[in-house]
């Protein structure tokens, strides 16, 4: 059983908003000195419902699991790949290095080596938060949260007995309901309207559209971006790299107006060649700085932070870790020394919409394949991962930890869905409270200096 460390309960108000400011400010604070609107716009956001904060306050999640006695954790079932930040919000759709469309985790900018149960406990309290807002009651919060965790143990016992975690995947031949239909809406998109939403033809070539979070480069930093393209360019694994023109730089702009996690992070959008010369084959790529991964924050063990050169490297790599058939452009550069990760802006993406499924039985039909996902992304890589850092078999060590205490295992983690999710609800009100009040350093609610 996973317990709460008893000073939680005996924390005040006031002494919880300071660590939630304080460890806010110590995640963010270089971000938050060099662009203070980004942060003013990014914790508006988290300051909308409990879910919104819950998003963007993955470093204080990690923080908190940094203090709990962790059973099912030992000296491999601690140090596997792990997606970093498993919410609800970060499944969707991809299209694999192999062309199929696949329905699984999306997101890696928190990827990381760590215990396979901070994904778990980080997406059930997801799960909770999502259904409290929904209305749904503890009763039926009991009952849905159990359904993913059985499917997750379910299918990393099927890796461990039968293998195949390098060929399974939840795509259009095997996924159904919901998850079927977000796939089925991918397939709907092309590349061609992706092209046309963000680019031009001027004279018989294609460039970037001007507009809101689009702007130009000087000489100066549009050499930087090309040295840092070229240098992008070799890490690449062999067997991925095209051939002849597909590389060729046709427009470069810079970015901004990312989502909630990626606040204050620099960003390019690189139009390349492609396959052929034909337009409608253009490529858009996004490099993008790689930020610090909230578990890096509490795993202490160096050898894993030596490993990688810079966050757009480890970005990179665990996303190779945590994918089977990566993107063929997915790799990695640096800009002064700063790491920055590179892959394509996909037309093929489109994320799960919980907006539809407000009932518990539509919320448990999903949650089975999300379970799924989840085990797959434990337990396969890409055939160009690397293996020094977890050089063990994760589906083995995970079963091997929870053996004969699944139901267990099932039961702590409902337990924590509900008790972290109402720790979130209080913490969303003492942020807020302190957001409005001026009390986080460095960004003031009122947008004044």
């Amino acid at each position: 059983m996973i317990t709460f460390p008893e000073s939680w309960g005996t924390q005040t108000p006031e002494q919880r908003q300071e660590r939630i400011v304080t460890t806010l400010v110590e995640a963010f604070a270089d971000l938050m000195e060099a662009n203070p609107s980004a942060f003013r716009t990014k914790f508006r956001k988290m300051a909308a419902d409990p879910f919104a904060f819950y998003r963007g306050s993955a470093c204080l999640f990690f923080a908190d699991m940094a203090q709990l006695h962790d059973p099912w954790a030992d000296e491999r079932t601690s140090r596997v790949w792990i997606q970093g930040d498993l919410h609800a919000e970060n499944f969707g759709t991809y299209m694999d290095g192999q062309g199929r469309l696949i329905f699984d985790v999306n997101d890696f900018d928190e990827a990381y080596v760590g215990h396979f149960t901070w994904d778990v406990q980080r997406f059930v309290a997801s799960i909770a938060l999502l259904a409290w807002q929904k209305a749904l009651s503890d009763d039926d919060i009991a009952h849905i949260v159990p359904r993913y965790v059985r499917a997750y143990i379910d299918q990393v016992r099927h890796f461990a007995t039968h293998g195949e975690d390098d060929v399974f995947s939840l795509g259009l031949d095997n996924a159904d309901g919901v998850i079927h239909d977000v796939l089925q809406q991918a397939r709907m998109r092309s590349r061609v309207s992706l092209l046309d939403s963000v680019t031009v033809i001027d004279g018989y070539e294609r460039r970037f559209r001007e507009g809101t979070g689009v702007r130009r480069l000087d000489d100066s930093e549009r050499a930087q971006v090309l040295a840092a393209f070229e240098r992008y360019q070799q890490t690449i694994p062999y067997d991925k790299r095209y051939e002849g023109i597909a590389y060729t730089v046709k427009d470069i702009v810079g970015r901004s107006g990312f989502g909630i996690g990626s606040a204050g992070l620099p960003a390019y959008n690189i139009l390349i060649e492609g396959y052929t010369q034909a337009l409608d084959n253009d490529i858009v790529l996004s490099m993008k700085q790689g930020n610090v991964a909230a578990p890096s924050r509490v795993v202490t063990e160096q050898r894993i932070a030596d490993y990688f050169e810079h966050h757009g490297h480890r970005t990179a790599e665990s996303q190779r870790a945590l994918q089977a058939h990566a993107d063929p452009l997915l790799g990695h550069t640096d800009i002064d020394g700063v790491g920055f990760v590179v892959a394509e802006l996909s037309p093929y993406n489109s994320d799960l919409d919980w907006g539809e499924l407000t009932e518990p039985d539509e919320i448990t039909a999903v949650l089975g394949d999300l379970g799924r996902a989840t085990a797959k992304a434990h337990c396969v890589s890409d055939a160009d991962s690397d293996r020094t850092l977890v050089p063990f078999q994760t589906e083995q060590a995970i079963m091997e930890r929870l053996g004969g205490h699944e139901e267990e295992f099932v039961a702590a983690m409902t337990r924590f869905a509900h008790d972290y999710a109402a720790n979130v609800r209080e913490d969303h009100r003492l942020f807020v409270e302190a957001f409005r009040n001026n009390a986080i350093p460095g960004v003031h609610s009122s947008g004044s200096a």
